[in-house]
């Protein structure tokens, strides 16, 4: 097989989506932890294709974005740093923001919580592929792209 004439790219592509997908039907997070639960956001599933700031103790930990000064400002901030990165949003209230990514080539929708912390001036972060086992990094390298967006809009 050439690679360079691209004859090998839809093979290539079935066999990395079998990889992300793995077993859609079976692994599928749904939207069933969205929310707040007990006042914060859902613990991630055991796979790897997501991660939270709320629960220090587990694999799929990420910090929060923290803030100095006026949570008002924090949290415009962060609402901000979700469009840029590509977010819509479908849910806000003073302390709770549910957006949403999809995936360009795929479509794969990925679901993005935030909610605000004023007495830690720390906004918790949780983000979470909606089907599938491995999210290949993504939803981490979201996290970084989210808190750069934002850390910018603070200075």
């Amino acid at each position: 097989m050439n690679f360079r004439n691209g004859a090998c790219r839809l093979p290539l592509l079935l066999v990395i989506s079998g990889m992300i997908l793995g077993c859609a039907a079976c692994a599928s997070q749904g939207t069933h932890s969205l929310g707040l639960i007990d006042g914060k956001l859902g613990p991630c599933p055991d796979s790897p294709n997501c991660v939270c700031s709320e629960y220090e103790d587990r694999v799929s930990h990420v910090g929060p974005l923290s803030f100095t000064g006026d949570f008002h400002s924090a949290w415009k901030n962060a609402r901000g740093a979700v469009l840029d990165i590509g977010g819509n949003i479908e849910k806000e209230t003073d302390v709770y923001l549910r957006a949403t990514f999809t995936s360009r080539l795929f479509r794969f929708v990925d679901d993005l919580e935030l909610r605000m912390d004023k007495a830690s001036h720390n906004i918790h972060v949780r983000t979470a592929s909606r089907f599938g086992y491995s999210d290949l990094g993504v939803n981490r390298k979201r996290v970084q792209n989210l808190r750069k967006s934002f850390n910018g809009k603070n200075n």
